[in-house]
């Protein structure tokens, strides 16, 4: 079972012991149960796996209040955040290669932490991965890790055609990428608690695809 942890100043939640090491990024909401659980799955998997709280502890269930939360995040003191969590992630995995996945807010978050770190972030797997803080553009020539995408096809968030123009940026940028489009889905239908929006063979598809992603770039 995992636990919640503080580490320089912040808080997190961390499972697993042993394995590929990933970063866990929350959505809008905050580091809510369902992130927790996505870290306990990671931990089934055989990874060890770490969601910091970017949010101080703060949560919500309601669109508007996520959406605001979500735009006062500082972002360079989110940086901050992630580069403690890795290196705690580091030293509880014993790895020197971690991947950093995130959903929604939480992908555009992994790219900037990839982009951010790359002495140490390997592999970023971004689910439909929004940036949405002015200024906040990352430079994919910075980045060292292989990227692997996963969208939905009825997003109205981040289309198919903003995965695409995302594609083509990586590729001029040297990184080596993979891209999924899951047919009838729509935005965040990896939640589970969501069950508007929620696909599950999209989502176990998907799952698939990233824990092989992520066991062959994390190897160190």
């Amino acid at each position: 079972m995992g636990s919640t942890i503080t580490f320089d100043g912040a808080t997190g939640f961390l499972a697993g012991d042993s394995g590929p090491a990933v970063l866990v990024i929350q959505e809008w909401w905050g580091l809510v149960p369902q992130i927790e659980a996505v870290c306990e799955r990671y931990a089934a998997a055989g990874f060890t796996a770490l969601a910091p709280d970017f949010y101080g502890g703060r949560t919500t269930t309601e669109p508007d209040e996520a959406g605001k939360l979500m735009m006062e995040l500082d972002v360079p003191q989110a940086m901050t955040v992630a580069r403690s969590a890795l290196d705690l992630l580091a030293s509880r995995s014993g790895r020197s290669d971690l991947g950093v996945s995130g959903y929604c807010m939480g992908g555009g978050l992994a790219l900037l932490i990839g982009c951010a770190h790359p002495d140490v972030v390997k592999a970023v797997v971004p689910y439909y991965g929004l940036i949405p803080w002015p200024g906040s553009a990352p430079d994919y020539g910075q980045m060292a890790a292989a990227v692997q995408g996963h969208f939905a096809e009825l997003d109205v968030y981040f289309s198919p055609a903003a995965a695409t123009t995302l594609e083509t940026t990586l590729r001029a940028a040297g990184r080596e990428v993979e891209m999924f489009v899951y047919p009838a889905t729509h935005h965040a239908f990896a939640n589970d608690v969501r069950p508007e929006v929620f696909d599950a063979a999209a989502t176990d598809l998907a799952w698939q695809r990233t824990t092989e992603f992520f066991r062959r770039h994390l190897v160190s």
